[in-house]
């Protein structure tokens, strides 16, 4: 049988090719660590990876939204404890003020310090974060919690103007975590204070007067109903905050388990490698050798 010199070229160099792609992938492999280099390698391995390598990129995600979503939490956990100092403070302030033992001198105080606290709940309502953004105002973070209508008459003048919409973030595969604070309650507060500051500020009040300790404890009612709301909102937000670190920490372990499993499925069995590589080395050793000898005969070495 014949075989044409064209053929035969032909044959060689292709399969001269092909051994230094499979020594090349080898060498790649060894380089990298990982066996499966292309899906053809190993397709049901190859599926395995890229539905690890996903689940880790959302886990990811999520740990990244957990961080910030803490973060937003504890400030407004602080911005509500504030405001439970101020009310506290105001609420011994009007159980001061019912004792009828009190001078008109003591009242002003009183209606004073009563005035500095308005002030700085209602500064406290409309705190903002680092962008400018409302905590307290829902899903409207560009408009202010509480807006203020001085020309409006006492125990009027403070309104809610956000929405009671919470912002949800995903914190894990179909689980969400309210990120911000809504205090619908905080303007009808601001109202009442605003009211007994006007009480108390009155020339010559009496406050044995019947009508004004009912007005004082109207104000007390109305500050301890908003300090149990704020009280509950901040127990919730410490709950919230447990139950995200809980969280952060089962996806970790997940994360760590899939990296493991990625490793031991993809990495590569060095022994195993050197073996091919010194097996596809002396292939392409003896193939180049058998190709050169034979290149150099001809018919004329015969006759």
């Amino acid at each position: 049988m014949r075989i044409a010199s064209t053929q035969y070229h032909t044959t060689m160099n292709t399969a001269l090719q092909r051994a230094n792609e499979r020594l090349e992938h080898i060498m790649e492999q060894m380089s990298t660590g990982a066996r499966v280099q292309l899906p053809s390698d190993d397709p049901v391995t190859s599926v395995r990876l890229s539905r690890l390598t996903r689940e880790d990129a959302a886990l990811t995600q999520y740990r990244s939204n957990i961080s910030a979503l803490k973060s937003r939490l504890s400030n407004n956990e602080a911005q509500l404890t504030s405001m439970t100092d101020d009310m506290q403070q105001a609420r011994d302030l009007l159980l001061w003020a019912t004792n009828g033992s009190n001078t008109t001198d003591d009242v002003a105080a009183m209606a004073s310090s009563l005035t500095a606290l308005r002030d700085s709940l209602y500064d406290t309502s409309n705190s903002r974060d680092q962008e400018g953004r409302y905590l307290f105002s829902g899903t409207a973070t560009g408009t202010a919690t509480v807006t203020l209508n001085s020309s409006a008459a006492a125990g009027s003048r403070y309104s809610y103007t956000g929405n009671g919409a919470l912002q949800q973030v995903v914190v894990g595969n179909g689980v969400t975590q309210a990120a911000n604070v809504v205090l619908p309650e905080s303007a009808g507060l601001l109202n009442q204070l605003d009211l007994m500051i006007q009480t108390l500020s009155t020339p010559g009040v009496n406050v044995n007067d019947a009508t004004v300790q009912a007005t004082l404890k109207t104000g007390l009612t109305s500050l301890d109903s908003a300090m149990n709301s704020v009280s509950a909102r901040i127990s919730k937000l410490g709950g919230a905050q447990n139950m995200l670190d809980t969280l952060d920490g089962g996806h970790a372990s997940i994360s760590l388990s899939n990296q493991q499993a990625a490793l031991t499925l993809g990495q590569l069995d060095y022994n195993q490698a050197a073996v091919l590589l010194n097996g596809y080395t002396t292939a392409v050793q003896a193939t180049q050798k058998a190709y050169a000898k034979v290149s150099e005969l001809s018919l004329f070495n015969a006759m």
